[in-house]
């Protein structure tokens, strides 16, 4: 599938499971700014699939914190929990293919499997990946765990997704001051990835892609943390029949220590450094040098 039109559409997409940082305002202006510099689309996309941790005060953290940044995007704003149905539907064609299969194991499971095997690779994010225990269960076992209630994930069969596919897999990686690079994708580095929870009928992988696709996205900017998805994400992109965008991975902002700002780690929120003092101006002065390199001044 190739893009309906040449405007170029850009986006931001936090998760509202905790308040924005600094480094989320650095992402978020750079896609502001590039959206204006190339007369394209600015959208705000809220991700909140994790209707547990996901909460209303963090999404209108959200608004207030772009707004006093002095970012304007489109309406309305795509909310992921909305639309479900969406995703949904993609699996059902990748299900109908037989490229997944459900998996009843939990996390402690599958360490509890591999654990005792020396080397067991792990995916990019560090987690031990999935030995395919239920990937050997018979239908005749699936269809009657299921029957009984059993809760399951639904993972993608990766050798199967490669086996259909049956060319490399890649995508054009912009770099600042570059016309871009062309990265080899490796989608098997992650294993049978989970493209539903058991909790919640999709995983960030999968809404990801379908959401960019239905948004005409065509730049994705975003975190380095993110650019090993990147992989998976084109994988499902080539099996679902969606378009790719064009990537730019931009480098994180990290604390004394080195550590990436994150919600985990609790950075400072961008509310906190605001009611501190701390200005719109000086926010832009600080990434002024970064925005220039970016191509967006």
């Amino acid at each position: 599938m190739t893009w309906s039109n040449a405007r170029r559409v850009f986006r931001f997409a936090p998760s509202t499971n905790g308040y924005l940082h600094i480094g989320h305002a650095y992402s978020a202006l750079v896609n502001f700014e590039m959206a204006r510099a190339t007369g394209g689309r600015f959208l705000l996309r809220i991700e909140d699939i994790d209707l547990e941790r996901c909460r209303p005060e963090f999404e209108q953290a959200v608004y207030a914190d772009l707004a006093w940044l002095g970012l304007a995007w489109e309406q309305p704003v795509r909310r992921q929990s909305e639309h479900f149905a969406d995703y949904r539907r993609a699996l059902a064609r990748l299900e109908k293919r037989g490229l997944t299969y459900p998996c009843f194991c939990s996390r402690g499971d599958i360490v509890h499997a591999v654990a005792s095997i020396p080397g067991w690779p792990k995916d990019p994010d560090g987690s031990p990946l999935y030995p395919g225990t239920c990937k050997r269960l018979s239908r005749e076992e699936r269809r009657r765990r299921l029957g009984a209630g059993h809760p399951a994930a639904i993972r993608i069969d990766m050798s199967a997704a490669l086996a259909e596919i049956g060319f490399p897999l890649g995508w054009r990686e912009h770099r600042s001051g570059s016309v871009g690079q062309d990265v080899v994708a490796a989608p098997e580095a992650w294993g049978d990835s989970v493209l539903a929870r058991k909790d919640i009928p999709t995983s960030y992988h999968l809404s990801v892609v379908v959401d960019d696709a239905l948004q005409d996205v065509t730049d994705v900017v975003r975190g380095e943390d993110l650019l090993a998805a990147t992989s998976l994400h084109r994988l499902l992109q080539v099996l679902l029949d969606l378009p790719a965008p064009s990537y730019r991975h931009h480098a994180l902002l990290r604390d004394p220590s080195g550590q990436k700002l994150s919600k985990s780690l609790r950075a400072t929120p961008l509310r906190t450094l605001r009611q501190d003092g701390l200005s719109p101006a000086e926010v832009r002065a600080k990434f002024a040098a970064d925005l220039a390199f970016a191509g967006v001044s």
